[in-house]
């Protein structure tokens, strides 16, 4: 299985409603329908090592797919319109990775 991880570093605007109830509703209906869709999990950063301390990354979004080749069948699709809507909830530069998921329980 791997996980396509969407981090949104913690160095700008980022409107986690509209995120959460529009983008990622979107994106869940969208990429669910694709083959070896497993799941997905979306994470607020809350602070960093200490309580006092920023959050590294103020989102985090990882999707489960069997392969990379059933996430890029899905996701290339709708590219445009998922790409095209990140304007609305930031205008944070993201990194993405893709991890082979070795340990989960």
């Amino acid at each position: 299985m791997i996980k396509i991880s969407i981090f949104y570093p913690n160095t700008g605007k980022f409107d986690m409603d509209y995120y959460l109830n529009t983008h990622m509703t979107r994106s869940i209906q969208l990429l669910s329908e694709g083959k070896g869709y497993h799941g997905v999990s979306v994470e607020k950063g809350l602070c960093g090592a200490t309580a006092d301390s920023a959050a590294t990354y103020i989102a985090m979004c990882h999707f489960l797919f069997d392969t990379l080749e059933d996430f890029m069948a899905a996701f290339m699709q709708h590219a445009e319109e998922l790409k095209g809507d990140k304007k609305n909830y930031t205008d944070i530069l993201n990194t993405i990775q893709v991890s082979e998921v070795v340990i989960s329980r």
